[in-house]
């Protein structure tokens, strides 16, 4: 991780610009009507911080490593004594890209729709040949959670925990369902980028966008928050625990490691001894359907190892007091 210098950093006057001040409360948090591991709903308390409007974008990620000289865990080649057992000729820098298969696929055959591109990352979200031009409003992606935390202290900010990334989410709606109450799409119309067909091989894009969006291309929760829903999933600081140890979370649209390697290529948290952590990740993403990951809400939550990065995957900051 690119450790920034004081002036690398942006001016202390830029660290809350375009964030939005949540007032401090208590709320419910989760949901026991939905994925085992979103349950039980319980009452949690949380102080007043500052929170990024948006996920950040290509262009403020850009600032950073032209800043900092930061190099993605996508751009590095993988180490061999890090991935004991891996196969020699996928230990070469890349990331996960998702690629819509010609028909109707096993929903527990993640390889059905997720390819390991060498030579992937945010600078070329589809692979070798691909770059963001035209993308510097969209939210960046290919970052590990160490990239993101980079980000966050080159910014001066902090990487939110899932309490505050959630009760952020609900924009003051306790106990809706979704950021913008209970009707996924009111009047018919769309609140966020998720999948609209039957996923993974058939996207009507009836939202207007097949990948990612701008970040400010649908309208805000409560507290003027865009993207809290949809587009990308957005890591916190918080590790993984299911909330139900007897029952194993169910998989969703976030794929294993591909390099494989013992522990390394299974995707379940919960195993006795895992050597990649798992933090949380929340608010579903653009491959989020009806029919396949119904975690476009503010309660959903998954986990997802730290050295994978993904098309599908962003963050945002927040400011604490004394921060």
């Amino acid at each position: 991780m690119t450790v920034a210098t004081v002036h690398d950093r942006p001016a202390a006057s830029d660290a809350a610009r375009d964030m939005v001040f949540v007032p401090g409360g208590t709320f419910r948090m989760g949901s026991d009507r939905h994925y085992p591991e979103e349950a039980p709903v319980h009452r949690v308390r949380v102080d007043g911080f500052w929170i990024d409007r948006t996920p950040v974008t290509n262009a403020r990620f850009r600032a950073f490593v032209r800043a900092t000289g930061h190099v993605t865990l996508a751009e590095r080649r993988p180490k061999a004594a890090d991935y004991p057992g891996a196969l020699p000729h996928m230990l070469q820098a890349g990331s996960l890209v998702f690629k819509a298969p010609k028909g109707a696929v096993d929903h527990r055959d993640f390889g059905a729709w997720w390819r390991f591109k060498f030579g992937t990352s945010w600078r070329r979200p589809l692979g070798p040949g691909s770059s963001i031009a035209g993308l510097d409003d969209h939210p960046v992606v290919h970052v590990a959670y160490a990239d993101a935390e980079a980000y966050a202290a080159w910014a001066g900010k902090n990487m939110p925990t899932e309490a505050e990334w959630e009760y952020a989410a609900r924009g003051g709606l306790d106990g809706a369902e979704f950021a913008w109450g209970d009707e996924l799409t009111p009047g018919g119309r769309h609140m966020a980028n998720t999948w609209q067909g039957n996923f993974p091989h058939q996207n009507l894009a009836e939202d207007g966008y097949e990948r990612t969006s701008p970040v400010n291309a649908f309208p805000p929760n409560g507290y003027g928050l865009h993207d809290m829903t949809g587009n990308v999933w957005e890591w916190t600081a918080d590790f993984f625990s299911p909330r139900h140890p007897a029952d194993a979370p169910k998989a969703c649209c976030i794929p294993q490691n591909p390099r494989g390697g013992g522990e390394n290529g299974s995707y379940n948290p919960s195993q006795p001894a895992i050597r990649i952590p798992r933090r949380v990740v929340k608010g579903g993403s653009h491959l989020c359907a009806p029919n396949y990951c119904r975690r476009y809400r503010p309660a959903a939550r998954h986990p997802h190892p730290v050295d994978t990065s993904t098309s599908h995957i962003g963050f945002r900051c927040v400011l604490r007091s004394g921060s």
